[in-house]
């Protein structure tokens, strides 16, 4: 609004620097005047001389140029430029030699008009520059107008006969104003600003107003209540006038008022204030928009008045009392900001603030919820100043929330918002006091009144917010961010679309801002929002918004406090300041079970409090506190970590048959329970964080030792010691009963746990302690997991305590029933390794994410002993089938003789593949086994014999296999039992890829080792190209050859010596060869298959050839480590010979070029002895395409013997001349048809003649071809064989 803008302006007068352009005129006049001034004002004169006598020039040259054509018109343009410059130059540079100037120029002007009637002279063209869109011009004009009329004024005050005064303006000064005591020129000046102020002519209204505000400030002689007459006279609203007009007299009766009233004269002649504030009132009550900008003029005038001169003069102002009267009827916000700001003036209670201020006076009843409903009425009419907030707002939150907040005062439930208030004494009553006030304010004026009404006061709401925040105490967050505030958030946020959704995500930035710095506040706003929204704050506003609150707890006082009120929200207690005396403390909490019922908070609730719980950790920095001082290792996040395990481990193992509250004396703690009993869903919830957490610390944790008498911070040992605390309480008992079975295991891993616990702490730091830590996180998984689904786990918890009675025995750990080690003592036991891999494995399929991470670190540690059988049990669970084979053998043999057999025995599934898909599966991947089916069955037989185990342990954990294969049967399409054996697969193949990690270095140093290399290899090569081991799972197979390659393949070693038989080599070889080779082709079906199954099975076809070509490479580098003499490997030469002639004689082999080219220029030696082979098959090949890209193989094996002097390359080149000779006659004989073939042979025949030259074969070469063959080349190579010719010339 034009008003409060220009009354902005008004404060930065007076002290910017004046526009040298806008002086101009003065600064000529009175140099010229000043004829006696100091040696200073002469250089003025001169530089105004100067730039006077150019200005002459260039005027005479423009009358010139005029009536001579040879000018142009940018000519003129630039002398004129640089003409101002040199006039700037002169008036602004000697800036400081005006001040004596016009010291001289005054006095001069008075004796002048002692001694005739005529006045200083008055330039009226300041007026133009007082409506410059420049401030600084504006400024400088006004200075000038007041000067000059300063000067016109102290001259015709000395005047003998003022009516003989000379002057052009004196007729239209001698209107009846009320001026009489003025110059005319000053009576002009004043009328015109009056009149000025009603222009809506760019800036004048501000110009013009500046201006009187300084004229009335500075001539005394301008009578006051002349002034205010003139000021209605000249801005009358006449009954002619429409819109716009009206809107212009009345803002300039407004910036007129605010001129007298920033001139300080009223302050000076206080007997006008009355009539002043009665004229500026009945200016208020004519329109809407005047009344905000009237009140802060008053308010600015009130500001500089004492209280005396306030009472009588303000207050009892004509009109104002009844103002105050109407304003809560006719919703007026201006006038209880008026009335609240005099009221802080006086200080004291008066009674003509009507009902706008209770009376008496006091912080309780002006916030009183029936003084609040009076004035509800005129604040919400404060929005029609939007976007901008009504002035009345700030004053009602410095007075709901003054800036000194007593010492103390959120101590309770702050961490850092005591420490920036002020000391002032401690009063018990102020926050409450505090909190009832804005409690009323909050529920009678923002919930009541603005918030249930249009989108303008719903935005007017977050305005307040955020003129709440900056003073808002710790205690009080609750009762802003209240439920309907909240929701009044969550339903903005939520639509996109909605009017206010972009502020709303700004005030979301300025909340988050506001509590960056401390953790009292970012506890208190994240608690309301997840409250009030149901633990879905994020998820309906699609924002991260209580993600990135909790990823700010970074030091423990802060991770402690929020899971404080985390506890509390879950158990629906309203956290209560603690008194200082502990017995105080244990009365206030034994009476909450007598307070009346409170909103119980649901469930979903209580399932996101647990789910935050262990996410603290994630973000927190615990080693170090606010005061950045270190803590010991581990310390701080150890303290955190515990106070999450005692909540999770009380709310989702144990209840308590006495209350909701149950005390420890041996741990010194209170245990307290929600009034509702947890449901077995969330003590599920509980009990699975509990296993995440102690999961997580485990991975943190090294085994420890004991250092200076006190034990180091095992999680672990803690929760055990904590659990059998807590069931030894008569009152507290787990949340379910156990079976006999699960009882008896349970408390043998308690028992089990504290052993190795003594064992991990005598060890030191030595091998066994890594052990020892891990049994022990396995040990507390498998107990959390018999509470987590009973009946399931008691038989694998016997057999893993049987397991490290072995390996750590102690005689009085455990009294032995001899039932559980009978079969032990025997000759016939089986390994202790391979009963322990098969406990391990059974647990995998039914365990929960934690359980599996322990069960990875006990196998990581126990990697080194795992024997050759049971490497065997987890490669059967790889190789295993959903689809049972179709055809078995009665009289199969173990897996050993089938690997030796038969090392890629894969399934003929194409039948049975094509019968329970519908024909989507390609002929490629039935196709895959053809050839190498003698043995098909062999490997999956259900028959198999298990590396010599016992019946128990075979089908121990064959019994989770047999129950798949129930699903399968009794489920249509048996799609449940299909992911949980994919699911088995994928944590089996991840023990796989430990032990090959761990056993790198040691598979190529024993010769047991070398040998499961290739076991592995066989079994997870066969497992991916069997089509019915990864089908439906991509995952599956992308992770089969993800091990392959990084840890078989890319391993840094492998078998180098004679362990591993060049027998055991040589059909892997062969059967890779033909894997390599084999073609893609659709599966005849009556249905066909989508673009989509299509494109899947070619991409299974590309990852099966290509594992096939990087088996290849891997075979060949063993056998190229072992250097062979030539006769040993004439199998290998015959494997590929055979490969060879199918890619030249038939159609269906499909072997890459590339792929046999990298092979020649790895492994040379193979190259060499198939070279004759080569160009005999490239000169009788059947296909001309075969033919071509049989050069590219010949003049590969070339590249490393084209070497000047090379007698291997001379000695196989001359061996083969023949051979060259017919190949060369039958490529020019049968050039290609096509042309980039034809230059593919070209390209052949010069790098061919080229190898000739450099093996001076060249003579030999043209001697051996046939006379029309030279004939030939030369007509089909060209220059290439003619060059080769001049060369023997």
């Amino acid at each position: 609004m034009g008003a409060i803008y220009f009354l902005n302006s008004l404060t930065s007068m007076g002290s910017k620097k004046r526009s040298s352009d806008s002086v101009e005129e003065i600064d000529i006049q009175k140099s010229n005047t000043s004829s006696d001034s100091k040696v200073s004002s002469e250089h003025l004169k001169k530089k105004i001389k100067k730039v006077k006598k150019n200005e002459e020039e260039i005027e005479k040259s423009n009358n010139n140029d005029n009536s001579s054509n040879g000018v142009k018109p940018m000519e003129r343009k630039k002398k004129r430029k640089a003409l101002d410059k040199e006039k700037h130059r002169a008036t602004s540079g000697d800036n400081t030699e005006m001040k004596p100037i016009l010291a001289n120029l005054e006095v001069k002007e008075v004796e002048k008009s002692r001694t005739s009637n005529s006045l200083p002279e008055f330039h009226i063209g300041v007026f133009k520059d007082l409506g410059s869109a420049d401030g600084l011009v504006r400024e400088a004009a006004a200075e000038r107008l007041v000067m000059e009329l300063q000067v016109v004024q102290k001259a015709y005050n000395m005047l003998e006969k003022k009516e003989d005064v000379d002057g052009g303006l004196k007729l239209e000064a001698e209107k009846d104003d009320g001026l009489n005591n003025c110059a005319p020129s000053l009576r002009y000046a004043v009328r015109r600003l009056v009149r000025g102020v009603s222009s809506s002519r760019e800036c004048a209204r501000q110009g013009f107003a500046l201006g009187l505000t300084m004229l009335v400030g500075a001539v005394s002689d301008i009578a006051l209540d002349s002034l205010l007459k003139l000021i209605v006279d000249l801005l009358e609203v006449s009954s002619s006038m429409k819109g716009q007009e009206i809107k212009d007299c009345l803002l300039g009766r407004l910036f007129a008022y605010g001129a007298l009233a920033r001139s300080g004269r009223l302050i000076q002649e206080s007997e006008y204030i009355k009539e002043f504030t009665g004229a500026v009132i009945t200016l208020a009550t004519k329109k809407r928009y005047l009344q905000e900008p009237a009140v802060i003029v008053i308010l600015q005038l009130v500001e500089k008045l004492p209280v005396k001169v306030v009472l009588k003069q303000v207050l009892d102002a004509p009109g104002l009392h009844e103002w105050f009267e109407g304003a809560t009827e006719a919703g007026n916000p201006d006038a209880l900001l008026l009335a609240l700001k005099l009221r802080e003036k006086l200080s004291d209670d008066n009674r003509s603030f009507g009902n706008l201020l209770p009376n008496p006076y006091s912080s309780s009843s002006m916030f009183s919820p029936e003084h609040l409903s009076i004035l509800s009425s005129c604040l919400k009419e404060s929005t029609f100043c939007q976007p901008r907030v009504h002035g009345v707002w700030p004053v009602l939150v410095n007075i709901l929330l003054p800036d000194v907040v007593p010492e103390g005062t959120d101590s309770s439930t702050g961490l850092n918002s005591t420490k920036k208030h002020k000391k002032k004494p401690k009063s018990s009553s102020y926050e409450e006091d505090l909190q009832k006030n804005l409690q009323n304010f909050w529920d009678v004026i923002i919930e009541g009144s603005l918030l249930l009404s249009s989108h303008d006061r719903k935005h007017l709401v977050f305005d307040v917010l955020l003129l709440v925040l900056p003073r808002l105490p710790v205690s009080c967050i609750p009762i802003v961010l209240s439920y309907k505030i909240v929701q009044c958030l969550i339903d903005i946020l939520s639509t996109k679309d909605s009017w206010l959704y972009k502020f709303a995500q700004y005030f979301l930035e300025k909340l988050s801002d506001w509590v960056s710095n401390d953790d009292g506040k970012r506890v208190a706003v994240t608690m309301a929002l997840q409250k009030h929204s149901n633990g879905k704050f994020d998820c309906i506003t699609r924002t991260k918004t209580v993600k990135d609150l909790m990823s700010g707890f970074t030091t423990e006082p802060g991770c402690m406090l929020f899971i404080k009120n985390l506890i509390d929200m879950f158990l629906d207690v309203r956290p209560l300041e603690e008194p200082s005396d502990q017995s105080q403390t244990t009365d206030d909490n034994s009476e909450i079970g007598s307070i009346e019922e409170k909103d119980v908070t649901s469930d979903f609730l209580k399932s996101w409090v647990v789910d935050s719980l262990p996410s603290v950790l994630k973000h927190a920095k615990l080693d170090k506190t606010e005061d950045s001082n270190e803590l010991p290792e581990g310390e701080g996040k150890f303290g955190v970590q515990k106070e999450i395990l005692k909540f999770l481990a009380v709310q989702g193992l144990f209840s308590s048959s006495l209350g909701t509250e149950v005390t420890s004396f041996e741990l010194d703690q209170k245990f307290r329970w929600p009034k509702a009993a947890t449901s077995s869903s969330l003590c599920r919830m509980c009990i699975e964080q509990l296993q995440l957490l102690l999961a997580n610390a485990q991975k943190g944790e090294w085994p420890h030792t004991v250092t200076s008498g006190k034990e180091a911070n095992d999680l672990g040992s803690y929760f055990m010691k904590f659990l059998s605390v807590l069931r030894n309480i008569p009152s507290v008992s787990l949340f379910r009963s156990l079976s006999d079975e699960d009882e008896k295991a349970f408390k043998k891993l308690q028992a089990m746990e504290n052993w190795l616990s003594k064992e991990e702490r005598n060890c030191g730091m030595s091998a066994d302690a890594h052990r020892l830590h891990a049994l022990r996180y396995l040990l507390i998984q498998l107990l959390l997991q018999i509470l987590l689904r009973p009946g399931e786990f008691f038989e694998a918890a016997s057999e893993i305590i049987i397991c490290c009675k072995k390996f750590f025995p102690s005689p009085d750990l455990l009294d032995s029933s001899g039932e559980d080690e009978a079969d032990a003592d025997g000759d016939d036991a089986p390994v202790l390794m391979d009963v322990f891999v098969d406990t391990l494995l059974s647990l995998l399929p039914q365990s929960s994410a934690p359980m599996r991470s322990s069960i990875e670190q006990v196998f990581k540690y126990y990697s080194d002993d795992v024997t050759d059988d049971g490497l065997l049990r987890m490669l059967k669970v790889i190789k295993k089938d959903l689809k049972p084979a179709r055809r078995q053998d009665s009289d199969t043999e173990n897996d050993d003789d089938t690997d030796d057999d038969d090392l890629l025995a894969i399934e003929e599934a194409e039948d049975s593949d094509e019968a329970e898909t519908g024909g989507e599966v390609a002929d490629d991947q039935s196709e895959e086994s053809e050839g190498i089916a003698d043995s098909a069955g062999k490997g999956d037989s259900d028959s198999d014999s298990d590396g010599g185990m016992d019946d128990e342990a075979m089908f121990r954990m064959d019994s989770y296999l047999a129950q798949i294969f129930k699903e399968k049967r009794n489920q249509a399409g048996g799609e449940t039992a299909h992911s949980q054996l994919v699911l088995f697969k994928l944590r089996v193949l991840s023990l796989l890829e430990i032990y090959l990690h761990e056993n790198q270095g040691k598979f190529f140093t024993f010769i047991i080792c070398k040998q499961q290399v290739l076991k592995v290899f066989t079994n997870l090569a066969q497992a991916f190209v069997n089509p019915n081991t990864t089908e439906g799972s991509e995952q599956l197979g992308d992770r089969i050859c993800k091990i392959m390659e990084h840890k078989i393949f890319k391993a840094k070693h492998y078998p180098k010596d004679e362990s591993v038989q060049l027998s055991l080599l040589e059909p892997l070889l062969e059967k890779n060869l033909k894997l390599a080779s084999k073609p893609f082709k659709k599966k005849k079906s009556a249905i066909t298959p989508s673009k989509k199954k299509q494109s899947a099975s070619f991409q299974r076809y590309r990852k099966i050839v290509n594992l096939a070509q990087n088996s290849i490479y891997w075979i060949l580098k063993i056998i190229d480590s072992r250097s062979f003499k030539e006769d040993e490997l004439e199998k290998v030469f015959e494997i590929f010979k055979g490969a060879l002639t199918r890619y030249f004689d038939g159609k269906n082999s499909m072997l890459k070029l590339n792929f046999l080219k990298e092979i020649f220029r790895r492994w040379a030696w193979i190259g060499r002895r198939f070279f004759g082979f080569l160009v005999e098959k490239c000169g009788g090949a059947k296909s001309k395409f075969r033919r071509v890209e049989g050069l590219d193989l010949v003049l590969e094996i070339l590249k490393p013997l084209n070497i000047e002097g090379s007698d291997v390359g001379k000695k196989m080149v001359s061996k083969h001349m023949s051979e060259i000779c017919v190949l060369i006659k039958e490529l020019v004989m049968n050039m290609p048809e096509k042309q980039s073939k034809r230059a593919e042979v070209r390209k052949f025949c010069g790098k061919l003649f080229t190898i000739f030259t450099n093996l001076k074969l060249s003579a030999k070469f043209l001697e051996s071809l046939d006379p029309e063959v030279c004939v030939a080349c030369e007509g089909q190579i060209g220059k290439v064989f003619l060059d080769l010719k001049k060369q023997q010339v």
